[in-house]
C-alpha cells in the first residue's frame, strides 16, 4: 500500500487516510442515530403538549374523566421521554469520543426532558385551579392561547429535527420561526400576568395560576434553547 503526500509534502500512510475516512463516516452515522432518538423524544413531547392544550376546555366543561385521562397520558409520555433520554445517554457514551459535539447532543436531550417535566407540572397545577376562577377572570382564554403557542413552537422543533438530515437551510429558517413564536409568548405572558393580578383575589388561586403562566413562559425559553441546539447539530452534519 503506497503512502500519500499531504499539502506540506509529508508522507501519510494510506492506511491512516482510510482510518480517518472510516472514523468520519462512523461519526456521521452516530450523529444520525442520535438525531433519530431526539426525534422520537420531540414527537412524544409534542403529543404531551397537545394533551395539555385540551385541559382548559375540559376544566370549563367540568369533565373530570377527561381531565384525569389527560393527566395520566401526560405522565406516561413524561416517563417515555425520560426513557429516551437515558437511551441517548447510553448510546453517546458507547461511541465515546467519536462524536465531536456529543455535549450538545446530551444537553439537548436533557433540555427536552425538562420540557416534558414542565408540561407535567403545568398540567397538575392547572387542574387544581377552580374552573369558576378561570371563567370569571377570562384567564382560561389567555392560558389556552399561551399553551397553543407553545404547541406551535414544539411543532416547529419537530419540523426542524426532521429537516436536519435532508435540508439544513430549511431547518435554520424554521428555527427563526420559533424565535418569533417565543417573542409572542413573552408578550402574552406579560398581559396574562397583569390580568391575573387585577382579576384574581384568592391568594391560593393567584399563586397556582401564576405558576402555570410562568411555567408556560419558561417552557417556551427551553424550547428556544432546543431550537438553537438543533441548529448547531445541523451545521455539524
Amino acid at each position: 500500500m503506497k503512502d500519500i503526500k499531504n499539502h506540506r509534502g509529508f508522507k501519510l500512510p494510506r492506511s491512516f487516510l482510510v482510518f480517518v475516512m472510516y472514523s468520519g463516516e462512523l461519526e456521521v452515522q452516530a450523529k444520525r442515530k442520535a438525531i433519530a432518538v431526539l426525534q422520537d423524544e420531540i414527537n412524544r413531547i409534542l403529543n404531551a403538549a397537545r394533551e395539555l392544550a385540551t385541559l382548559p376546555e375540559l376544566m370549563m366543561k367540568k369533565d373530570k374523566t377527561g381531565i384525569k385521562n389527560a393527566l395520566e397520558q401526560i405522565s406516561t409520555i413524561e416517563e417515555e421521554v425520560e426513557s429516551l433520554r437515558r437511551k441517548i445517554t447510553r448510546e453517546v457514551a458507547d461511541v465515546g469520543g467519536l462524536i465531536m459535539n456529543r455535549e450538545n447532543i446530551l444537553n439537548t436531550a436533557y433540555t427536552m426532558d425538562e420540557i416534558a417535566g414542565y408540561i407535567t407540572g403545568i398540567s397538575f397545577k392547572l387542574s387544581n385551579v377552580k374552573p369558576a376562577t378561570l371563567k370569571s377572570s377570562k384567564l382560561d382564554q389567555d392560558i389556552t392561547k399561551l399553551i397553543e403557542l407553545v404547541v406551535d413552537e414544539i411543532y416547529k422543533l419537530n419540523e426542524i429535527i426532521r429537516s436536519l438530515n435532508t435540508n439544513t437551510a430549511n431547518a435554520i429558517e424554521l428555527a427563526q420561526e420559533t424565535q418569533t413564536i417565543e417573542r409572542e409568548i413573552d408578550i402574552k405572558y406579560r398581559d396574562a400576568t397583569i390580568k391575573l393580578l387585577n382579576e384574581v383575589t384568592s391568594t391560593k388561586e393567584l399563586l397556582l395560576i401564576k405558576d402555570v403562566i410562568e411555567g408556560i413562559e419558561e417552557m417556551s425559553d427551553k424550547c428556544q434553547r432546543v431550537s438553537d441546539s438543533f441548529i448547531l447539530l445541523a451545521l455539524s452534519l
